[in-house]
């Protein structure tokens, strides 16, 4: 082990790998820097390339990534990020700071640079996204793009019946999904202060069990913009104060209720919301699948709160 630790292609790794990565930290929470591929894709890739240029390919990998550990805990224990994000992000990340090395390789091969333990030059590739960084943002455009989750279930009682039940939750209760038992916001009641147009409804979470910085207790605030009793209940979201980073932007919920013969109704559930994370092919399944299993939890707890009703 001694003597892995006197490697200097693996001292240099760990060196690097805080560099960087330290530098996306600072400039996210110093607004530098968006949630986006800069952030993402590309770090990790030119922090690839930096580790691909050292001699001693053996112990690099095992030092970048001890180092990318130690630091997202680090990030996670002060509060700066959720356990679940850091998940997410990890099988992002690592693939990508892998490519970066491979580019170098590649380089190296057909174009017989050598190898260095020089800190300056192998700092060089950070540039990029010192650069980047501003260069985005200052061609950011605000307009975002709405996206839908859209949730459908079953149940064995009148529209009217279902649509009594959710207008207005006292306690929520109920199996919770995979990512509740982590660190995502768990609804606990929503209150309806009056029925009718101009209304607000106001659904109160709890901080899950692992919450630290990106999701937490807070509230939601909706006003309601269309209300036909057993039919639809549509809300704009005016105000929400989830504990947490603000990517995610809350747009509207909406209840459809549909009636299915004599006693059963199809319930439609419809969650619309903006995000700035990017790249979005990777991010917007992630979003989805977490907002959709809040809408699990909803539908396990209104088919509980059915049962003891009727």
């Amino acid at each position: 082990m001694k003597w892995i630790l006197q490697d200097k292609s693996f001292q240099l790794s760990i060196i690097l790998t805080a560099a960087f990565l330290a530098t996306g930290i600072v400039f996210l929470f110093a607004g530098w820097v968006d949630y986006s591929w800069i952030l993402f894709a590309l770090l990790p890739v030119v922090l690839g390339i930096s580790l691909g240029a050292l001699p001693n390919k053996r112990w690099i990998y095992l030092g970048a990534i001890i180092t990318t550990l130690v630091l997202l805990i680090g990030l996670l224990m002060a509060g700066g990020s959720g356990f679940i994000c850091i998940i997410m992000v990890l099988p992002l990340i690592i693939p990508l700071l892998f490519l970066g090395s491979v580019i170098t390789h590649l380089v190296k091969r057909y174009k017989n640079i050598r190898s260095s333990t020089n800190l300056p030059v192998l700092l060089l590739p950070l540039l990029p996204f010192l650069l980047a960084a501003p260069i985005e943002r200052i061609f950011k455009h605000d307009k975002k793009q709405v996206l839908e989750v859209r949730t459908e279930q079953v149940f064995n009682y009148s529209a009217e019946q279902v649509y009594d039940a959710i207008k207005s939750v006292d306690t929520l209760t109920g199996d919770k999904p995979f990512l509740m038992h982590f660190d995502l916001p768990v609804p606990v009641k929503c209150v309806l202060e009056k029925e009718a147009v101009g209304g607000l409804r106001t659904c109160y979470f709890k901080a899950g069990n692992f919450s630290q910085g990106d999701f937490g207790g807070g509230t939601i605030v909706e006003k309601i913009t269309r209300l036909e009793r057993a039919k639809v209940l549509q809300m704009d979201v005016v105000s929400y104060n989830l504990t947490g980073r603000k990517w995610l932007g809350f747009k509207q919920a909406i209840y459809y209720f549909e009636k299915i013969g004599e006693r059963k109704c199809k319930l439609v559930r419809v969650t619309t919301y903006t995000s700035e994370l990017t790249p979005r092919i990777y991010w917007e399944p992630l979003e989805k699948l977490g907002i959709r299993q809040e809408h699990d939890y909803v539908f396990n707890n209104l088919s509980n709160d059915l049962k003891k009703r009727y």
